[in-house]
């Protein structure tokens, strides 16, 4: 296996080079005016320790694959064209309305409860950038009016008086019949071909979400339309900069799904979060490997905290109407939640509350911390970390990165210190503390709305400044036990370099598998099949375009199901992708009432109510070849005492008066199986394992380490 890996975040692009059964990790700052930079930056670094030539890794490498927070950030930034949006006339305001909860989507629970205060976000298609045109589709497909060309075309024109960039077109009950989004497409295309208009992209809502749900299906391709430019500007210079650099393969880029695709089978909207989500499926292969049971994962990073859960069994959780920014939209995506909390983060004095807040604002990787001397006024949590002690300020970043600590100390006193009557060590100690309980009061909180508690879980904790956090962490959540795993300052290009091909195609439907009423179970197969068909068709179609041999080709069946009219849905994976008889239906059943009952509690499923399925999933995907995490810890047998550091410091921790004497070790030094005892800092070239006070931690192999609370 010769493979690639990128995942370029807010603050680092952090580059993952397999070669053969050599395994080199690296990082450089995220260049924001050209990926291709930061980018060419890491791999170079990757490239010359393994004494190899950018000719030599562009020529043999099976794959390059991105994930990337491009899109996120445009979102963010809302750099975007400005879009107009088509939908069937007396349907204009049901953007603006939003279902009515507009205002609340994509806040904390405390701002979504605080109505008198509540603020709808900006719109990203303002009012006068929606027409209605005349047209209408039944719920069944049938076509009650069709599409008036004149009047669409008069539309058109009044959207492109107005300065449109990007069409979206959304009309009712697409999903079930789209032969008029595709007339509204082609007489765009007529009235105002690429020649006059320029390259205006057209979105159609059917071609972005497969379900009803006129609101979330339109706002999934108006982001997708916003998005647009900045994904396929920024992408394409980075496939350009490896046809320059001679790499003649296709690029893969890391959908939010948990799969990848080539960059002509992808849509921007499925760019969104695709880091966080590569390491939630770097996650997911470790427990599997590992036998680590139920894992929830943490990605603390320069920029961003970011949360997943990977229950026993390497289940991943998805949402499939999840809510990106401020906008709920309905494509598949793994569950994430994203906290605004990383080593960037910048603090401040909160004078309401006449206490220090961290977050979610971040000093970025330009100009970055204050300790980094690039003209950053602002402390950070970095700042923080070195001002307490845990940072060499020659070997930050493997020397790359210089830390200034009197910068540090004089951003912490002045912007914390000094409204808090305290000093610089007094302010970092505040940072600390409060950075800590942020992120495990947030992990605390995504446990328990599923019913889990946290002292059931490994925390695996990755990122750059994961394992420098996972003490303060655990301490406040009461776990005993968290992993960093292999690589972990780049374990979510590790995950982008372990995906598979998928993509997910579905269909909404009304289908009673048991009729309460008539007491009947469902029996038309033929049909149900027949669907089914049509879905794995089109994943076959489109794995088959980016070359994939129709025998590698796999699909999986999930299900949408819920009891009666409960709000309350589950999606099933089906272990058979044809019904063929009563049994394989009743085994259908069966797997959603015991998935029910360990979601909601066993006694709570109600079948008296009828079942039905909602919607009809299909992921169609290739399996490749994974890194193998196995046997990366070391057993009892192997363990043995560090040999004694060659470096000691005085260091501060949270809740100890005083400095405290603590080794330093270099990961380099330590062989496998070797127990580090606090306090102790040990130092990589790209991250910093801190064992604070009543910890210990065991060295495993690539970085892997576990920190286990001293008896």
């Amino acid at each position: 296996m010769r493979r690639v890996s990128v995942d370029i975040g807010g603050t680092f692009t952090d580059c993952s080079l397999v070669w053969d059964d050599r395994y080199v990790e690296a990082k450089s700052l995220t260049t924001h005016q050209n990926l291709a930079l930061g980018f060419n930056a890491s791999l170079k670094i990757a490239y010359e320790q393994l004494g190899l030539t950018l000719e030599e890794v562009m020529r043999e490498v099976d794959s390059v694959r991105y994930a990337t927070t491009l899109g996120t950030n445009a979102l963010i930034e809302r750099r975007g064209p400005r879009v107009g949006l088509l939908v069937t006339a007396g349907f204009e305001a049901m953007v603006p309305l939003s279902r009515g909860r507009g205002y609340g989507e994509g806040l904390p629970d405390r701002q979504r409860r605080d109505l008198p205060m509540a603020q709808r976000p900006e719109p990203l298609v303002p009012v006068q950038m929606i027409v209605g045109v005349r047209e209408r589709v039944a719920e069944t497909g049938e076509i009650l009016m069709p599409v008036d060309a004149e009047d669409v075309r008069a539309q058109v024109r009044k959207l492109v008086d107005n300065g449109v960039q990007a069409f979206v077109v959304s009309l009712v009950n697409a999903v079930v019949q789209p032969e008029h989004e595709l007339l509204v497409e082609e007489i765009i295309r007529e009235e105002f071909p690429e020649q006059l208009l320029g390259s205006a992209p057209i979105v159609l809502s059917h071609q972005v979400g497969g379900r009803k749900g006129e609101y979330a299906r339109t706002s999934s391709a108006i982001l997708d339309a916003f998005l647009h430019n900045a994904m396929y500007h920024g992408l394409s210079t980075l496939e350009l900069n490896l046809r320059d650099n001679g790499y003649r393969k296709p690029m893969l880029v890391i959908h939010n799904s948990g799969g990848m695709a080539q960059l002509n089978s992808t849509d921007a909207l499925q760019t969104i979060h695709s880091g966080p989500v590569a390491g939630i499926n770097a996650s997911e292969h470790l427990a599997v490997e590992a036998d680590l049971g139920n894992v929830v994962c943490t990605d603390m990073g320069g920029t961003s905290f970011d949360i997943g859960l990977v229950v026993k069994g390497g289940v991943k959780f998805y949402d499939f109407n999840p809510v990106i920014g401020r906008w709920l939209v309905n494509i598949p995506m793994v569950h994430l939640v994203t906290l605004g909390a990383g080593g960037g983060s910048i603090a401040r004095f909160d004078r309401l509350r006449r206490a220090v807040a961290v977050g979610p604002e971040s000093a970025g990787s330009d100009p970055g911390p204050a300790c980094y001397n690039r003209g950053g006024r602002y402390p950070t949590v970095t700042d923080a970390d070195l001002a307490l002690g845990y940072l060499l300020a020659d070997r930050y970043a493997d020397g790359s990165i210089p830390l200034n600590e009197r910068r540090a100390t004089r951003a912490l006193e002045k912007e914390v210190g000094e409204p808090m009557d305290t000093d610089a060590l007094g302010a970092a100690k505040l940072i600390r503390q409060k950075i800590d309980n942020d992120m495990a009061n947030g992990i605390a909180q995504e446990l328990r709305v599923r019913g889990y508690e946290p002292r059931h879980f490994t925390i695996l904790a990755y990122g750059g400044n994961g394992p420098l956090h996972a003490c303060g962490i655990a301490n406040v959540l009461g776990v005993s036990r968290v992993m960093v795993p292999p690589f972990s300052s780049i374990f979510s290009a590790i995950g982008a370099g372990n995906m598979d091909q998928l993509h997910f195609h579905e269909r909404s439907l009304y289908l009673s598998l048991y009729d309460s009423n008539t007491r009947k179970i469902f029996e038309d197969f033929d049909s149900f099949n027949a669907l089914v068909e049509e879905l794995e068709q089109k994943g076959r179609d489109d794995l088959m375009r980016q070359g994939v041999a129709p025998a590698a080709i796999k699909h999986r069946l999930e299900l949408d199901m819920r009891y009666g009219n409960q709000l309350a849905q589950t999606a099933v994976v089906v272990s058979k992708n044809r019904l063929e008889t009563a049994d394989d239906l009743m085994e259908v059943l069966a797997a959603f009432s015991k998935d029910y009952g360990r979601r909601y509690g066993e006694g709570s499923q109600a079948p008296e109510a009828g079942i039905r399925i909602n919607t009809i999933r299909v992921a169609t995907y290739s399996s490749m070849s994974t890194l193998k995490f196995a046997d990366i810890l070391p057993k009892e047998a192997d363990l043995a005492p560090a040999p004694a550091a060659t470096h000691h410091k005085e260091c501060h921790f949270v809740g100890h008066d005083g400095a405290m004497k603590t080794a330093f070790h270099d990961l380099a030094d330590l062989s496998f199986g070797s127990v580090v005892e606090a306090p102790a800092v040990v130092i990589s070239p790209s991250t910093t394992y801190l064992v604070e006070p009543g910890w210990r931690l065991k060295i495993g192999r690539h970085g892997a380490a576990l920190f286990e609370r001293a008896e």
